[in-house]
């Protein structure tokens, strides 16, 4: 800086030399060349003042840059669950200011990952609740959730997914044997729920867990069905080769009745 300061001062004595020669070759007089030297002793300050104000200026942008920057990092900090941030004092103005706008963009972007990564969440948790027909996950949708409770809604999501392919899979299975016991039994569907069983569409059908049991009550009424059928089949049968053994029936006249 010394040297930047002595070439300042070198430049700023050759200009007035060449501009005294200057004067002196166009005749100027003396009285008028000191006018114009206190001309350019204004414009010369002028210009120094006005780069100070600037600089000064700069500095002020600075410390105000760097008091919202901490006023925002403290808030940052509360809404992420962090400990309070620690700058160091040590540092230049301009390079703590740096620091803290680094932080603030850091944080700030944590906390849109957070956001963004609830809503996603959520927009899962209220598909599988509309399909499972269970409560939503308890989370406070405007807050910024902390790294646990993202974890524990993961986890969460996780579970619902798990138990909606387990429900999904035995409707399937459970479906299927009904549909087969209803052509068996020549039974037509005569209630909405069996309607919906036979005729709704495997990605529509509420998997709720009322929803499972009544399915699993209809398979087990068909198979009392059925099997109360068999019986009086077998029955009737019995008491048909007993008549035919009473009225000494041809074996071929049997075969053929049957």
């Amino acid at each position: 800086s010394e040297v930047l300061a002595a070439e300042a001062v070198t430049c700023l004595n050759r200009a007035m030399a060449a501009l005294r020669d200057i004067w002196e070759e166009i005749g100027i007089p003396e009285e008028q060349r000191l006018e114009r030297t206190d001309t350019v002793r204004k414009h010369i300050k002028s210009l120094l003042d006005m780069m100070v104000a600037e600089e000064e200026s700069l500095k002020e942008r600075l410390l105000k840059s760097i008091v919202l920057c901490r006023k925002e990092l403290d808030t940052l900090c509360r809404e992420l669950q962090l400990g309070p941030f620690e700058t160091e004092e040590e540092s230049t103005i301009l390079q703590m200011e740096k620091n803290l706008r680094t932080c603030v963009e850091v944080l700030q972007k944590q906390k849109r990952d957070r956001k963004q990564e609830l809503k996603a969440l959520q927009e899962q948790d209220r598909a599988l609740c509309d399909i499972l027909c269970t409560p939503l996950f308890n989370i406070d949708p405007n807050s910024v959730p902390s790294l646990e409770d993202l974890d524990r809604y993961r986890r969460h999501v996780a579970s619902l997914n798990t138990l909606k392919e387990q429900r999904r899979e035995e409707f399937v299975s459970n479906k299927r044997q009904i549909i087969l016991l209803m052509e068996e039994l020549d039974h037509t569907p005569d209630t909405s729920f069996e309607r919906d069983v036979v005729c709704e569409d495997e990605k529509v059908f509420c998997l709720s867990k009322d929803n499972i049991m009544a399915l699993q009550q209809l398979l087990q009424q068909l198979e009392a069905q059925r099997a109360l059928n068999e019986a009086v089949c077998t029955e009737l049968r019995a008491r048909i080769v007993a008549l035919w053994e009473r009225l000494q029936i041809p074996e071929e006249e049997r075969e053929s009745s049957a």
